[in-house]
């Protein structure tokens, strides 16, 4: 293999790029390669991107905070955990993060890597994924006034999670009725076997809003496209009481 056949690797955060050839570590964090953010809640060095074995590998060199690794079909999931380390055996992956109050997303390209995408099947009765059970349209509107921010900023940055006040002010609704939605969105993605969505305390519902919109984001469950139902106008119907 040729120094230009080396695979190369790509991290977009924001629109900030940062390339690294093999034999080049990349670092992200508060003082990184990649300076994300002057959060005090994020590791000054969170993520290590490096090469070997012929492959791109990305490890969580922090303490406390995970990270989750997605395809960009939104097919395959994988945990990060303090510690760990995984290949990037995709041409894209989206990893998601969260720091406090903020979610963070970063996209990361490779220029040659073992799989190709799998695509997302759109007929035939078999599923190659286990899919969430339908959400209703006020529950959908539910987990996008929670996603809007990230979703804003087009598939890479951070964004603040909206408080349950502020996300059911954006719809015109009860904070009474939007609790009612979200906890049944979580009922329904912690049966699928979801974790994160369910406990007591304030600063459990803090940490559900996050869980669910790094799940909702990453998992392309709701994307920038859907941000048009936020602005659509609402009608009351028999689902309001599900």
């Amino acid at each position: 293999m040729t120094d230009q056949d080396k695979p190369s690797i790509s991290l977009d955060f924001a629109g900030e790029i940062l390339t690294a050839e093999p034999g080049r570590d990349l670092t992200v964090g508060r003082s990184g390669d990649l300076e994300i953010d002057d959060n005090p809640y994020l590791h000054r060095d969170f993520l290590r991107f490096s090469h070997r074995d012929a492959m791109w590998w990305v490890a969580n060199v922090g303490g406390r905070l995970a990270a989750y690794l997605t395809d960009a079909n939104g097919l395959m999931r994988s945990t990060l955990a303090p510690g760990a380390q995984l290949p990037l055996v995709f041409p894209r992956t989206l990893i998601t993060f969260a720091a406090g109050e903020t979610l963070y997303e970063l996209i990361v390209d490779v220029a040659d890597t073992p799989y190709d995408p799998v695509r997302r099947p759109t007929s035939g009765a078999g599923t190659t994924t286990i899919i969430p059970g339908q959400f209703t349209e006020s529950q959908l509107l539910a987990i996008l006034a929670l996603a809007e921010p990230v979703l804003r900023r087009s598939g890479s940055g951070a964004g603040e999670i909206p408080s349950t006040g502020q996300a059911a002010g954006r719809l015109g609704w009860s904070t009474k009725r939007f609790d009612k939605k979200i906890e049944n969105v979580c009922d329904k993605l912690t049966a699928a076997g979801v974790r994160g969505l369910r406990g007591a305390g304030v600063r459990m519902a803090s940490n559900r809003r996050l869980h669910l919109v790094e799940y909702a984001v990453s998992t392309l469950l709701v994307t920038p496209d859907d941000l048009a139902l936020l602005d659509l106008p609402q009608t009351t119907s028999a689902e309001e009481d599900e």
